[in-house]
């Protein structure tokens, strides 16, 4: 998918406020970790606690996206996740990150390849201070073997459940800048704020995200639960959790369930859909004889996400990719909840 277009722009009155410079991932400039003297803090999270005696000059980051907090801070990490979705040129850095990376005048942090799971022995050669993952999915067994390397900030509660705002306040704090995590977490709520404002048709739709739609087997189907982030964002856009989603995701704490398409019809109170496909994929959930009963199917209320562009991740937001997508995002939801009735 072509990358879209338009003039980068993090949230003017976080960033801007903070004035906040470059440091090279090989020689971090003074301070970089903040201003004065150090002092102690620990973060707590699902695997106990981790304590950072010392301000982190190395800083590296496994899992999805939880380098775009000490890079929206100015601060450039020495290693990172390589971007294994919605990656348009293969480089294995999303375009958000690309442009920070410009502003910064940094080059390209080492990259992880996480194709097989975490590559430890690559994170220990970044010799980092400290390792955010407080957006992640890791197991004990990962926590563990990361700590040997450095102290290591996991999720708060569940494996991918941590909102874009506690990604930033969890790892903001591990940098010992909460005060900064704050500013860029109140910038981004008041953009998005504005620009749901401009798109009052999406305002109160209940919505559900189905995800790993198999078009060869609608037999049963996926969707996230009300502990994943791209439910979450639904709320900050001004939408509605359906009654069906809420409930079913009581059941769990994971971040996706699945469901018998014999059941579909409990989701008759979703009036928008998003999913990752193409028209094969909304064709075929529209000659489905189960899943063509679902009202947004019905109505054509169906906003597929493409998997292999940028705007694939729009729906799971992160703390620079929410600046690049929203008005896109918002106009495809938009044009969805035109359609429900």
């Amino acid at each position: 998918m072509p990358r879209v277009s338009r003039p980068f722009a993090l949230p003017g009155a976080a960033l801007l406020a903070l004035g906040l410079a470059a440091c090279s991932p090989s020689a971090p400039e003074e301070g970089e970790g903040g201003s004065g003297d150090w002092t102690p803090v620990t973060v707590e999270h699902a695997f106990g606690e981790t304590a950072i005696d010392a301000k982190p000059e190395r800083v590296a980051t496994v899992n999805w996206a939880n380098h775009e907090v000490p890079l929206a801070l100015g601060t450039v990490p020495v290693g990172m996740a390589a971007a294994n979705f919605g990656d348009d040129d293969g480089d294995g850095v999303l375009p958000w990150v690309e442009e920070r990376l410009e502003e910064l005048d940094a080059e390209t942090p080492v990259l992880f390849d996480e194709t097989d799971g975490i590559d430890f022995e690559a994170v220990a050669d970044t010799r980092p201070d400290v390792i955010l993952a407080a957006y992640s999915g890791l197991t004990r067994e990962d926590y563990d073997t990361l700590s040997e390397i450095a102290p290591v900030v996991a999720y708060p509660e569940t494996a991918w459940g941590a909102s874009w705002r506690e990604m930033i306040r969890m790892n903001s704090r591990a940098l010992g800048r909460e005060d900064e995590g704050g500013e860029l977490i109140a910038g981004l709520e008041k953009e998005i704020g504005e620009a749901a404002a401009g798109h009052p048709g999406i305002e109160g739709r209940s919505v559900m995200f189905l995800t790993h739609v198999d078009t060869t087997d609608l037999s049963e189907v996926s969707f996230y639960t009300t502990h994943d982030t791209r439910t979450m964002f639904f709320e900050d856009l001004g939408m509605e959790i359906p009654e069906s989603l809420a409930s079913a995701s009581e059941e769990t704490d994971k971040f996706s369930l699945t469901r018998s398409a014999e059941k579909a019809d409990a989701f008759d109170d979703v009036d928008v859909i998003v999913t990752y496909g193409g028209d094969e994929l909304v064709e075929t959930l529209e000659g489905d004889p189960l899943l063509s009963r679902m009202p947004a199917v019905e109505n054509g209320a169906v906003v597929n996400l493409p998997g292999d562009g940028p705007l694939g991740t729009a729906a799971n937001p992160t703390p620079l990719s929410i600046s690049w997508v929203l008005d896109d995002y918002l106009s495809l939801l938009e044009t969805a909840a035109d359609g429900a009735k």
